[in-house]
């Protein structure tokens, strides 16, 4: 049963800042890539390749945590999960700031990409059962909403020029600090009776070995890809898109991602209402996978614009794929409370980690001889198709009762 019904409460405020500061570091290499590369030696010619290499490292992880994290959610519960990770992505970040090497950028990366993978699923999960049907999405929508704005806080330090070891040390200590407001929260109701209960928790072969659950664990995965595409590649790899565009003045990543992430919040706020208003998930996630395709189009149309025009395009661009929120909370609201965790936690990180290969196929077209923007356009138009149509495939959830259990 659900333990609260309020949707501006502390459990959902605590759920939001960790995500908030959980989007920071996420996001933070994308904005510390250059000089931070710079700094340790890589030559300027190997920064999109050391770059996509240590991004890739990273989602890795987040692939590694999703599952892990999600397991012990429906094993030790939603708290453990909120706790464990933020320690271990506070100290991973820390000593980011410390790194003289690719090879150590690399093991932390990856460590904290393990670290970051729990906070979001955990939280979705946590705010998803304490909230009623009616309610849930407004919840999720502000845990979004105020989560990803931690990008634009990133994109800030970077260009107000804090040197990027003192961002990385920020992270850290923000996820600590945050560490401390955890200590009142409590367990949802819901997770509560499925401990009393006799039915198989946080097991990944009811997921794997079912078809019918495996078809829809990989549908809610497979709506996300146009997110990552257009993070991972479109808005990290700007600088050197942007000159093949011929785009008139320098295109700096901090504020690429602060634009776009400006967006994202518009459009995880707005995704979510829609979703209220409409009574429907699946709609809103098929409006917007069509909105992140034309803007994706629009985006290789920028050739010879001014820089600030080309900023601009991002936050629309961001504003088209902030559908984060509901694409989460659908992937919550499609399974039972016994494997709700090990889902909401692993989704997200299987989308993040889609950034591999999507961004091994966008390579890939190159070496066979296609140009960059080509090979970009090609990526961006497949990654949407297939969110496209994975979205018409979901079940609609709106008015889901989420106290339930899979049978094994």
């Amino acid at each position: 049963m659900n333990t609260h019904s309020k949707v501006l409460s502390i459990p959902i405020l605590v759920a939001a800042l960790g995500y908030f500061v959980d989007i920071y570091d996420l996001v933070l290499f994308s904005v510390v890539r250059k000089p931070s590369l710079l700094a340790i030696g890589v030559a300027n010619e190997a920064l999109e390749k050391s770059g996509l290499y240590l991004l890739n490292i990273q989602m890795i992880g987040m692939l590694v945590g999703g599952l892990m994290w999600g397991v012990l959610g429906d094993k030790k519960g939603r708290l453990s999960v909120l706790f464990g990770s933020i320690i271990l992505y506070s100290i991973a970040n820390i000593l980011n700031a410390y790194v003289s090497n690719i090879t150590q950028y690399g093991i932390l990366r990856f460590v904290a990409g393990v670290g970051l993978a729990g906070e979001l699923g955990a939280g979705i999960t946590l705010v998803s059962e304490i909230l009623h049907k009616d309610k849930r999405g407004w919840g999720t929508t502000i845990v979004a909403t105020v989560g990803v704005s931690g990008a634009m806080l990133a994109g800030l330090l970077a260009v107000m020029k804090v040197p990027w070891t003192t961002c990385y040390i920020v992270g850290g200590i923000l996820g600590l600090m945050l560490l401390l407001m955890r200590v009142s929260m409590y367990e949802s109701g819901m997770y509560k009776s499925t401990e009393l209960s006799k039915h198989k928790r946080g097991s990944l072969s009811m997921i794997f070995l079912d078809k019918k659950r495996l078809l829809t664990y990989l549908k809610c995965i497979l709506v996300g890809l146009p997110i990552w595409y257009v993070i991972g590649i479109l808005i990290t790899l700007s600088p050197e898109l942007g000159r093949e565009l011929h785009i008139q003045g320098e295109i700096t990543p901090a504020k690429s991602i602060m634009y776009c992430y400006a967006g994202v919040t518009l459009g995880d706020m707005l995704s979510g209402v829609l979703s209220q208003l409409l009574k429907s998930r699946k709609r809103v996630l098929q409006y917007f996978v069509m909105a992140t395709l034309l803007m994706v189009i629009a985006y290789f149309f920028m050739d010879e614009a001014s820089v600030q025009s080309f900023y601009i395009l991002f936050a629309v661009l961001g504003f088209a794929a902030g559908y984060w929120a509901v694409l989460i909370t659908t992937a919550s609201e499609q399974f039972g409370t016994n494997i709700r965790a090990t889902v909401t936690t692993s989704v997200p990180n299987f989308i993040r980690a889609s950034l591999v290969p999507i961004s091994f196929f966008y390579t890939f077209l190159q070496t066979a001889g296609t140009t960059k923007l080509n090979s970009a356009l090609i990526t961006g138009i497949i990654c949407c198709s297939i969110a496209f149509i994975a979205a018409s495939l979901l079940k609609e959830s709106f008015h889901k009762d989420l106290d339930y259990h899979e049978i094994a």
